[in-house]
């Protein structure tokens, strides 16, 4: 039995358990709140709420690893828990059990004429390299063996999606982010991706709530 486990719960939440580390990605709204069961540490990539629910935090005692402007919102919404909270910089790498570093600053462009917020990514690296993005197109610099892939999104079009799996060339892709397409929607997007990944040695997976990686 491997020493590492992958499970995928709602929308854009993972959960990573290698070792004595249990690390929760972006329990959202559409997460079901037994993601964070035995937590061992909570990474939150930005403030929106598909990615970040107050009532997650406090379901649980684990630390909240996340951005400043995520700890902002903690600190006004969830003040029991903002005592457990790191703010991490980018570039920045925090041991969790495993080491968790962030990458990048912006979400993706949602319309030109809207603020950016603020997103990081997590790459972390345990017995396989995983990481998870967040709301954007931003790689990591080095390889990936897992990646945490978006699918659906209203801040990009699918060949954009497709391109970023296609860059980042992780040999395994996992989908996320996938709660806005209806099945017949994911169904289309999923063949798409499946005429462009398996031509470049790069498999594609999309796994229901609750289920292993």
């Amino acid at each position: 039995m491997s020493a590492e486990r992958v499970t995928k719960f709602g929308h854009s939440c993972v959960r990573i358990e290698s070792g004595a580390a249990r690390i929760v990605i972006d329990p959202g709204m559409f997460t079901d709140a037994g993601a964070v069961d035995g937590a061992t540490a909570i990474l939150i990539t930005h403030e929106h709420p598909d990615h970040y629910l107050p009532a997650h935090l406090l379901a649980c005692d684990a630390p909240v690893v996340t951005i400043q402007a995520v700890a902002d919102k903690i600190r006004a919404e969830a003040p029991e828990a903002y005592e457990r909270v790191r703010v991490i910089a980018p570039g920045e790498t925090v041991d969790l059990g495993v080491p968790v570093t962030a990458v990048g600053e912006l979400h993706a462009v949602i319309h030109p004429e809207m603020p950016r917020f603020n997103n990081s990514g997590f790459l972390i690296e345990a017995t396989k390299t995983y990481f998870h993005p967040g709301d954007a197109l931003t790689a990591p610099d080095g390889p990936v063996d897992v990646l945490f892939a978006p699918v659906s999104a209203p801040w990009a079009r699918s060949s954009e999606l497709i391109d970023f799996m296609r860059a980042v060339k992780a040999p395994q892709n996992l989908a996320i982010h996938d709660r806005i397409y209806s099945d017949l929607g994911a169904m289309i997007f999923d063949g798409h991706v499946n005429a462009f990944l398996p031509k470049e040695g790069l498999a594609y997976t999309r796994l229901g709530d609750g289920e292993d990686f």
